[in-house]
C-alpha cells in the first residue's frame, strides 16, 4: 500500500521535476546566448562607439555650423557657460570649445577660433560693467574693482606665454598635453575651493559679528561684502594705466602682424617657419622683459590683506598662466585667477582684474583668426553676442547676490565649478583623441614646431 502511495507521489512529483529542469536548462541556455551581448558592452566598445559618433557628427556639421538641434542646444549650453564663467571673471573657454566639438560636432581648429570670439564676447561684458562708476547714497564713490596696476604688471607676460605656449602645443604630445591640464585643473580646482570655504568661513564669522552690532552699526556698511575688497578709491579713471596697457597690445599685435603663423600667412610675404618667423617670435621677449621692467621700477610695494607681497610674483604668475593657456587651447583667465587668490587678492577684485586681462588676450586672438582668412565670421559674431548678454545676466545676478547675501566667496565657489566642469570635459575629449590616436596607430611622440 505505501509502494502504491510513493509511486503515485512519484508519478506526480516527476512531470512536475522534469518541467523545472527545463526550464532551468532554456534559462541557463538563453544567458549563454546573451552573454556574448553583454561581453561586448566593455570600456572598449563604448569608446570605440563614442569616436565613431563624435566622427559622423564632425563629418556631419565639418567646418560649416549648419542651423540643426546639435546647434541649437550647443547654444544654450554655451549660454549657461558663459553665466557661469562672467561671475568668476574668467573666459570660459575651457567649456565652450568641448561644447562646440561635442554637441555641435565643430571640428578642434573652428572650434578655437569660435571660442576667441564667444571669450571676447563675454570679456567686454565684464569690461564694460566692472568700468562703470558707482556712487553710494552719500555720494562717496565705490572702491574700484579693476586692480590696474595688477593688470599692468601681468599683461606683457601673459601675452608673452601665450605664444611660448602655442609652439609647445604643437611639439607636445596629445598624451602630455592632456595629462598636463588633468593635473593642473584638479590642483587649481581643489585649491579654489579651499579659498571658497576659507573666505565663506570668513563671511560666517563676520556675518555673526555683525549680528551683534546694536543700533549704532552703520547700515551702508553692512551692505558690502564681508570679504573687504582691496581696491582703491577711484580719484578719477586711470588714463594713463589704460593708455600703457593698450600700447602693449599693439606692440605685441604688430609683431603678430608682421610674423603671420607657421606657414607664412601673414601681411607680408615671409618663408614658412624661417629666419624672419622665429626673429619676430624672439623679439616678444624683450619686449615683455622691457615694459616689464618699467612698471615694476615706478610700481611702489603691493600689499594684500594687510601683507606685503613681492611684485615679481605677478608676471611670473602671468608667464606661466598664459603658457599653459596657450597649450592646453584656453584663456589665461581661468588659469591665474586661483594663483591671484592664493596671493591673497579679494575675490571681487580677482574676478574684475582677470575679465580686464582677459579683454586684451582673447581680442588678441580673435583679430589673429581674422587676419589669417577665418570662415562663418558672421556665426562667430552670433555666438559672441550670446556670450555677451549671458556674461551680463550672469554678472548682475551674481552682484545682486553679493549685495544682498554680503558673501564674496560666491564669485571664488562660482570659478571652482567653471574649473571642474572644464577638467571633466576637456580631459575626457582629450583622452578620446588620445585613444583614437593609439588606436590607430599614429605618432604620438614629440614633434617639430614646424
Amino acid at each position: 500500500m505505501k509502494i502504491q502511495i510513493l509511486l503515485r507521489w512519484f508519478s506526480l512529483t516527476f512531470p512536475i521535476f522534469i518541467f523545472f529542469i527545463s526550464q532551468i536548462t532554456q534559462s541557463q541556455a538563453t544567458q549563454q546566448q546573451q552573454q556574448p551581448i553583454f561581453n561586448n558592452l566593455t570600456i572598449h566598445s563604448f569608446i570605440n562607439k563614442t569616436l565613431q559618433w563624435k566622427s559622423h557628427l564632425i563629418k556631419f556639421q565639418g567646418s560649416q555650423l549648419k542651423l540643426s538641434t546639435p546647434t541649437l542646444l550647443a547654444s544654450v549650453c554655451c549660454f549657461i557657460a558663459a553665466i557661469v564663467s562672467s561671475a568668476g571673471g574668467i573666459g570660459g573657454g575651457g567649456l565652450f570649445i568641448p561644447i562646440l566639438t561635442i554637441v555641435a560636432g565643430l571640428d578642434l581648429k573652428t572650434a578655437s577660433s569660435f571660442s576667441a570670439f564667444m571669450v571676447t564676447g563675454g570679456s567686454i561684458a565684464n569690461v564694460m560693467y566692472n568700468l562703470r562708476t558707482e556712487s553710494d547714497e552719500l555720494g562717496r564713490q565705490r572702491k574700484a574693482l579693476v586692480d590696474y596696476d595688477l593688470a599692468l604688471l601681468s599683461e606683457p607676460c601673459m601675452l608673452l606665454g601665450a605664444n611660448v605656449g602655442v609652439v609647445c602645443n604643437h611639439v607636445f604630445p596629445e598624451w602630455l598635453i592632456t595629462i598636463l591640464f588633468v593635473v593642473f585643473l584638479v590642483w587649481s580646482t581643489l585649491k579654489t575651493c579651499r579659498n571658497g570655504v576659507r573666505y565663506w568661513k570668513m563671511e560666517l564669522e563676520k556675518h555673526k559679528e555683525s549680528e551683534k552690532l546694536e543700533t549704532g552699526a552703520d547700515i551702508n556698511d553692512l551692505e558690502e561684502p564681508l570679504v573687504g575688497m582691496e581696491g582703491k578709491e577711484n580719484s578719477g579713471f586711470p588714463w594713463k594705466k589704460l593708455l600703457i596697457l593698450v600700447t602693449v597690445w599693439f606692440s605685441f599685435f604688430i609683431v603678430y602682424l608682421l610674423r603671420g603663423n607657421s606657414y607664412g600667412q601673414g601681411i607680408m610675404p615671409m618663408k614658412p617657419c624661417g629666419l624672419g618667423y622665429w626673429a619676430l617670435s624672439l623679439l616678444q621677449i624683450p619686449l615683455a622683459i622691457g615694459f616689464t621692467a618699467g612698471i615694476l621700477y615706478h610700481k611702489e610695494r603691493v600689499t594684500y590683506q594687510g601683507r606685503g607681497v613681492n611684485k615679481l610674483i605677478f608676471p611670473l604668475m602671468a608667464l606661466m598662466a598664459g603658457g599653459l593657456g596657450g597649450v592646453f587651447g584656453i584663456g589665461g583667465g581661468m588659469i591665474i585667477s586661483p594663483l591671484l587668490l592664493q596671493v591673497g587678492v579679494a575675490p571681487e577684485v580677482t574676478a574684475a582684474t582677470c575679465s580686464f586681462m582677459v579683454f586684451f588676450s582673447s581680442t588678441m586672438s580673435a583679430f589673429q583668426y581674422l587676419l589669417l582668412g577665418m570662415e562663418q565670421i558672421g556665426t562667430a559674431l552670433v555666438f559672441s553676442l550670446i556670450c555677451f548678454v549671458a556674461s551680463l545676466l550672469g554678472l548682475l545676478v551674481v552682484q545682486k547676490s553679493i549685495k544682498e547675501f554680503g558673501r564674496a566667496s560666491l564669485i571664488v565657489f562660482s570659478v571652482g565649478i567653471v574649473m571642474a566642469l572644464s577638467a571633466v570635459l576637456m580631459t575626457s575629449f582629450g583622452g578620446l583623441d588620445v585613444w583614437d590616436d593609439y588606436i590607430s596607430g599614429s605618432y604620438m611622440g614629440f614633434k617639430l614646431p614646424c
